[in-house]
């Protein structure tokens, strides 16, 4: 006979925004049931953020030992073990998980269930051997890699970021299909431990992002000896006896042919639903995911879905933005509603790439006539100490000067984004930032020096400068 169970809440999921749910219900004393059929902490710590991050740094250090010359140091070729590197990476997932593991959240409170979790009615989910009916549900399931209908590729072992972890051994020569973020950093980290890496893209690499910005970070790749193929649509795939063969067609030329020792999958990820039987729980869905309002509500009343799941963006810190809303919701039933206005995201390249609030082509879009401020990286003091000169900020201001986007390119622009987002989510204009002291020297300075250009031209105004010689009369 089934186990029932009537929590006041029910997360399915035990990714970050799942967690972040049950973490904070169960701190004000609401009893949380946490259903989780695969590994907890979910995509992020086993197979997504965590593991790419630790694979990127280490090939950061390869990459600092080939290019130590300029500093007077002499350069080397590093010994790459990628067994230790496999080592290292695990070693990184294992200092983290104890965070996220069932003992810690059963410390708190919550009731874990490792099992898979399907609706049988609008209000019961059944998981394992119990029977949950809860006062609210939160699905946080998630998203998979989605692999593309590909002649042949069923035919080859085509590695994802779910199993691209688990190589022991480097891959002599990697494709990958995908030139976006995931594809992308994972081609450089490669690269720099020593492997032969191309990359094939049926659009636009970097596709999303500022062209400026992303010229820069592309021309850097092929500078580092990674093979772009932006715009080829993959046509086949077959197996060799060394490994594969890649087939692709460019929109206009012929077919080329690329040979390959391991072929990586990044073309997409695709929401968690499939075990769920969401129309038994009258929830809507398709196939970007849950319908939800703007408090990430379904047509089920008793259901929020919140990250991947939810059809919106794919990024671990909006799980745990969603997962804000929702306990704002169910604990105070306070009105919350999503605003990705201020939404960052990052591509952790070298430099890194990051956007905050909209594009320079989706705020003039959306505001017609806005005033763009950019300030290179070359000309800060502490990028040409450090010889990490590459890049730019641009500061796009509507006009009332109210920063509706930022875009950077830089060594550590990643950290410089914290400060832009809070500047977007406090509505800030650029006359704000005249108060802003920066310590020096820091590569942040160009984005002060960015909002400041805005007001250069006043020095040179007739009027502006009849003032200032008026004033002086009075001493």
């Amino acid at each position: 006979m089934p186990k029932h169970l009537s929590p006041d809440i029910c997360v399915i999921g035990a990714g970050s925004g799942g967690l972040s749910v049950a973490a904070a219900a169960a701190a004000f004393g609401v009893e949380v049931v946490l259903v989780e059929r695969g590994k907890m902490g979910g995509d992020c710590l086993n197979y997504g953020c965590v593991p790419s991050k630790a694979l990127i740094a280490a090939g950061k250090r390869a990459h600092a030992m080939r290019t130590a010359s300029i500093f007077g140091i002499g350069a080397v070729e590093p010994a790459i073990d990628f067994t230790a590197v496999h080592t290292h990476v695990r070693k990184v997932i294992d200092a983290i998980a104890p965070n996220d593991s069932i003992e810690r959240f059963e410390g708190l409170g919550v009731t874990v269930l490792q099992a898979e979790g399907r609706f049988v009615d609008e209000k019961t989910l059944a998981a394992g051997d119990h029977l949950i009916t809860a006062r609210r549900f939160v699905i946080a399931t998630g998203s998979s890699p989605v692999i593309p209908p590909i002649p042949g590729i069923d035919t080859v072992d085509a590695l994802t970021n779910e199993t691209i972890f688990d190589l022991e051994e480097l891959p002599a020569q990697l494709i990958i299909i995908g030139g976006g973020p995931i594809g992308l950093e994972l081609a450089q980290a490669h690269r720099r431990l020593g492997a032969r890496v191309t990359v094939v893209e049926a659009q636009a690499c970097l596709s999303r992002e500022d062209p400026e910005l992303a010229a820069i970070a592309l021309d850097t790749l092929r500078e580092e000896g990674i093979a772009l193929h932006d715009h080829h649509a993959v046509t086949r795939i077959e197996r060799t006896g060394s490994g594969l063969r890649l087939f692709a067609k460019p929109s206009n030329g012929d077919e080329i042919a690329i040979e390959g020792s391991h072929l990586l999958v990044a073309a997409g990820r695709a929401p968690n639903l499939a075990s769920l039987d969401l129309d038994a729980a009258k929830v809507r869905f398709d196939k970007k995911g849950i319908s939800v309002d703007a408090g990430l509500r379904s047509s089920n009343r008793r259901v929020y879905a919140i990250g991947d799941v939810a059809g919106g963006p794919q990024f671990t810190h909006v799980a745990n933005y969603h997962a804000g809303i929702v306990i704002r919701a169910l604990l105070f039933r306070l009105p919350a509603k999503i605003d990705y206005s201020a939404l960052p995201r990052a591509t952790f390249l070298d430099p890194e790439l990051v956007q905050v609030g909209l594009t320079e082509a989706e705020a003039r879009k959306a505001h017609g006539d806005i005033r763009t401020l950019a300030w290179p990286v070359h000309d800060n003091d502490r990028a040409q100490a450090e010889r990490e000169t590459k890049g730019v900020i641009k500061l796009m201001a509507d006009r009332r000067g109210r920063i509706v986007g930022v875009s950077i390119l830089a060594k550590g622009a990643s950290e410089m984004g914290n400060f832009w987002s809070l500047a977007l989510s406090k509505k800030m204009r650029l006359r704000d930032l005249t108060g802003f002291v920066s310590p020096y020297p820091t590569v942040g300075e160009i984005g002060k020096r960015a909002a400041m250009s805005y007001f250069g031209g006043m020095a040179r105004k007739p009027l502006i400068r009849r003032i200032v010689r008026l004033l002086r009369v009075f001493g």
